[in-house]
């Protein structure tokens, strides 16, 4: 037990004029629900991820992504649970330290960085084609763009920035909410078309969606709505998180749901055929339900979901990279420097080091990468359902936080799921993951391990241990 963390309750000190440095708690269960909320980017999913699903699943679509919702109740049931007893800015390294020990840990850190330097960057590069029928500029000037606006955005007050991704989640809801009801008063099908698992063949013909498919399908169904892990990395700045850390997830989860969900089932009952459904063309199908117009507002609104995206993501991921230099993981001279607070009580430095590099991967080609952050996602996951399994034991058991129903079946679901997910992903994928992991216990063992009391000493802020 020499590399587990001390039980939350013993970690609580007075503050020593060291103690590490802590972000302001300044907003609360609205405030964090709309910038997770534009993390989860709905309109997004909807436009960007869900084409892929209908192009493999057909009709069959609506009910996948029903049952991935379902799986993510597990999810946000972990998340919540660890969040309310590890609420801080480290998020999953700094619940899975605690409850799993520091090399677990460190390895899940690890994996968040991959996420951290590779999604925003590929999701910004999309902007473009969404403003297209205004403009048509260069992908990757756009992506690049999006990405310095996304960390100018990053260096302001978390309240300001929480008005901003809420008056641009207004925008993309609304775009979703014309889908549906454009689908709704065009359909051609009634709702018994959401089981019928049909999609289009290569040759033109109908073929059934069969049950494995359904289950492969999953693995982009779960994530569609995973956006909601959000929460715990702006738990140090919520105000009272022992309650609102849960609340902001599970409120976060229910409402993406419902705003994924509802369009996808407009969508299948309004296509005009199931090639039509299949080729996941959603704007030509909005033209074809309205106007030109129409479907250039929705153009325009999901390219404001993107820039959305990117300034909540681009928090979120400045706040891991400074937490992880506030918890030793660096040599002094990176610690210091990546802890430092701007005026606006942000972590400036650590915002600048992921904006600036991810505009520059606007211009790399990311495809490998992107596979390999699937990969990154899913084991990072698996490693916060394995918490969650430990975090009842010891002084844990008695610690006051928010507790999931059916523990320990919830997690020990997930952990069945992402195993399977792990299974369908590519062996380059893998391979160039397990590398990357690799060097990391690398550096765990010969830097971080024999320095275990100067070194990634992953802290709770302490007005949060009480």
């Amino acid at each position: 037990m020499t590399d587990t963390l001390r039980p939350v309750e013993t970690a609580a000190a007075p503050a020593a004029p060291d103690s590490p440095k802590t972000l302001k708690r300044s907003i609360g269960v609205v405030g964090g629900t709309l910038l997770t909320l534009s993390c989860v980017t709905p309109a997004s999913t909807l436009f960007v991820v869900i084409p892929d699903l209908f192009g493999s699943l057909g009709t069959a679509t609506a009910l996948t992504i029903a049952i991935g919702s379902l799986l993510c109740i597990a999810v946000a049931f972990c998340y919540s649970e660890l969040g309310t007893l590890i609420p801080s800015a480290g998020g999953e390294y700094a619940m899975v330290s605690t409850m799993a020990g520091r090399l677990a840990g460190w390895l899940v850190f690890v994996l968040s960085l991959l996420v951290v330097m590779i999604v925003p960057p590929v999701i910004a590069i999309g902007t473009a084609d969404y403003l297209a029928p205004v403009v048509h500029l260069d992908p990757a000037m756009t992506g690049a763009g999006v990405m310095l606006l996304a960390t100018v955005a990053g260096l302001l007050d978390l309240r300001a920035n929480a008005w901003i991704t809420g008056i641009f989640l207004v925008l993309e809801v609304i775009a979703a909410g014309v889908v549906a009801l454009l689908g709704f008063t065009h359909a051609h099908r009634g709702l018994g078309s959401l089981t019928s698992m049909q999609v289009a063949g290569t040759d033109g013909h109908t073929d059934a969606v069969t049950a494995m498919l359904v289950i492969s399908g999953l693995a982009i169904a779960l994530f569609a709505t995973q956006g909601f892990s959000t929460a715990v990395y702006l738990s140090e700045e919520l105000e009272n998180p022992r309650r609102n850390v849960a609340r902001t997830v599970l409120a976060t989860l229910a409402i993406s749901t419902v705003v994924i969900l509802v369009p996808v089932v407009a969508i299948t009952m309004g296509a005009s055929d199931i090639t039509a459904l299949t080729s996941g063309d959603i704007s030509s199908m909005v033209t074809a339900w309205s106007n030109s117009a129409v479907g250039t507002f929705v153009s325009l609104c999901v390219a404001l979901a993107i820039i959305n995206a990117g300034i909540v993501m681009v928090i979120q991921n400045s706040r891991v990279l400074f937490a992880s230099a506030r918890d030793k993981a660096w040599p002094e001279p990176v610690n210091n420097v990546f802890s430092r607070l701007g005026r606006f009580g942000s972590p400036w430095v650590a915002t600048l080091v992921v904006g600036v590099p991810g505009a520059l991967l606007c211009f790399v080609n990311l495809d490998t990468l992107y596979g390999v952050t699937g990969v990154a996602v899913t084991g990072m996951y698996l490693l916060v359902a394995v918490a969650a399994l430990l975090s009842r034991r010891g002084q844990h058991k008695h610690t006051q936080a928010w507790r999931m129903p059916l523990w320990p079946a919830m997690p020990i679901l997930l952990i069945v799921v992402l195993a399977y997910v792990l299974t369908q992903q590519e062996v380059s994928y893998l391979l160039w993951t397990g590398g990357i992991t690799a060097v990391a216990t690398l550096y765990w063992a010969f830097y971080l391990r024999p320095r275990r009391d100067t070194r990634w000493l992953v802290s709770i802020p302490e007005d949060a241990q009480v």
